[in-house]
């Protein structure tokens, strides 16, 4: 490598965690979404046969339909962007085949340094196989990919500890005994699903097994309820069941089943566990519109704009804050440590079935409305213009 271009990498990395860290504390938050013109160029705007990017990074994302990576898309053009350099994002579309195809394309560019948040978690395996074969760094990104070998680090926030966060919020609001407890899960594709799940039913489990709550809407949950820890298969039974798919339209359509279903002595003051801020949007919207529901305490993550505003009006009770400013830099410093020949610094791992891949994970903050103004507003993460009667 030469001197100028390990001078033009180390320039980069300088600049984006400059940029990074004007933008509010790396322990917290970040800016509103940068308008679509902000957007990395698509696929099909660079031809293959250009010269390779500047960074020689490619980053993919799963989806647009979800504000989450909107959010992440934003934090990594503008960090590029005031390095003076610019950064292929492609999206995937919910795709898989499209996922391998965006993949396949920017090994065509000659990337060193693949940053990938599988659609599915194990789809992702082949297209990652592709990117290691070609010699090219793979960073799972936020999401595992999961039975490969072909996976050099993953970029994270501390998964089982946002489900245990949700879990420990319920069972703070939680008196007396017998209370409904309705479970909700990400996608089975996903293996966040599977870690949010894992740390969710590690706090909940003891006040189960004392009859602080009772499942509602989970006959296989209820068959479970005496194991303190569950297998992988075990909790994939459960989330089988409750899973909301990350879509609004299935949460909403699964709650309303489950209200249908459960009689007026299974509802009242409910807690329900929401994997995401979506579906607790969605959920929470119906579970508020049934008359025998009186109240409801409901989770969710992300700490998106309109879940903010709905902690601010009391329709939803919690979020957990995942500063994706954190996780973008230290996506971006993993990067340049590869492309510079170090070794991007290790804290844990996390087995993908294949492999032990190293990580080093984020933290993430609980926020509702008693500390929503400090650790959303105040740290910079969403303005607070974008909000109404903010406490």
């Amino acid at each position: 490598m030469s001197k100028k271009y390990l001078y033009s990498l180390m320039a980069v990395l300088v600049a984006a965690a400059t940029a990074l860290s004007a933008c509010g504390p790396a322990a917290t938050a970040a800016p509103t979404a940068a308008p679509a013109a902000t957007s990395a160029p698509a696929a099909t705007s660079a031809p293959a046969a250009t010269a390779a990017p500047a960074f020689a990074v490619g980053v993919v994302l799963p989806t647009k339909n979800e504000p989450r990576w909107i959010q992440d898309e934003t934090r990594f053009n503008d960090a590029f962007k005031a390095a003076g350099y610019t950064v292929q994002i492609l999206f995937s579309d919910g795709d898989s085949a499209k996922e391998k195809a965006n993949v396949e394309a920017l090994i065509s560019q000659g990337i060193k340094v693949l940053i990938i948040c599988p659609q599915d978690a194990a789809a992702a395996g082949a297209a990652v196989d592709e990117a290691h074969a070609a010699g090219i760094k793979v960073i799972s990104y936020d999401r595992l990919i999961r039975d490969t070998a072909s996976v050099d680090y993953y970029v994270t926030f501390d998964s089982v500890s946002v489900g245990k966060a949700q879990a420990q919020y319920l069972v703070d609001h939680a008196t007396g005994t017998k209370n409904p407890l309705y479970l909700y899960a990400g996608a089975a594709t996903d293996n966040n699903a599977f870690l949010f799940f894992e740390g969710a039913w590690d706090v909940l489990q003891p006040k189960i097994a004392d009859g602080t709550f009772v499942i509602k809407n989970s006959d296989k949950a209820v068959g479970l309820q005496g194991s303190a820890t569950l297998t992988r298969d075990q909790e994939g039974t459960i989330i089988g069941q409750v899973t909301t798919d990350w879509k609004f339209d299935t949460a909403k359509n699964l709650a309303e089943a489950n209200l249908t279903a459960a009689k007026a002595s299974d509802k009242g003051n409910v807690f329900i566990l929401a994997p995401n801020d979506g579906t607790a949007r969605a959920i929470a919207d119906t579970f508020g519109a049934d008359k025998d529901v009186k109240s409801y305490v409901i989770t969710g993550q992300d700490a998106e704009e309109a879940s903010i505003q709905y902690i601010i009006d009391g329709k939803q009770s919690m979020t957990v804050l995942k500063d994706v400013r954190t996780l973008v830099k230290d996506a971006i410093a993993a990067a340049v440590d590869y492309l510079t020949g170090k070794t991007p610094p290790q804290t844990t791992t996390y087995n993908n079935g294949k492999v032990d891949v190293p990580a080093s994970p984020s933290p993430i903050v609980s926020v509702d409305k008693s500390n929503v103004k400090a650790a959303v507003i105040d740290s910079g993460y969403w303005p607070a213009g974008d909000f109404k009667n903010l406490p």
